[in-house]
């Protein structure tokens, strides 16, 4: 089966998560440059949702494969980046939730020869 939908919503979700990713790391460089509490933390969780969103790009390239372990991955980044960075996380986890789902529960069309 093709899987050309899981392929794209996973992508896309993860360049996605990735601008999201940095805006998150810019906001937490300005907070740092005024010395703000937490800006430290906001630039760490920034960080992992960068290797969460290139986690759900290698799982969106998987799921063609092995459409089980690549639709684990963007799982496991969505619903990380949803913990690391909920607000900024929004559209790319919900992207990568749906095709990570897809991956995983969409059963594959027996093929009719006529």
């Amino acid at each position: 089966m093709k899987r050309t939908t899981e392929f794209v919503l996973g992508l896309i979700g993860g360049i996605f998560g990735i601008l999201g990713a940095i805006l998150a790391l810019m906001i937490g460089g300005l907070g740092a440059a005024f010395e703000a509490d937490g800006a430290n933390s906001i630039i760490g969780l920034g960080w992992a949702a960068v290797a969460l969103s290139i986690l759900g790009i290698v799982g969106s390239v998987m799921v063609k494969s092995k459409a089980k372990a690549g639709g684990i991955m963007m799982t496991i980044a969505a619903i990380g980046g949803f913990i690391c960075i909920f607000v900024f996380y929004l559209l790319p986890g919900i992207l990568l939730l749906i095709g990570g789902l897809m991956g995983i529960f969409r059963k594959d069309k027996a093929s009719v020869s006529a």
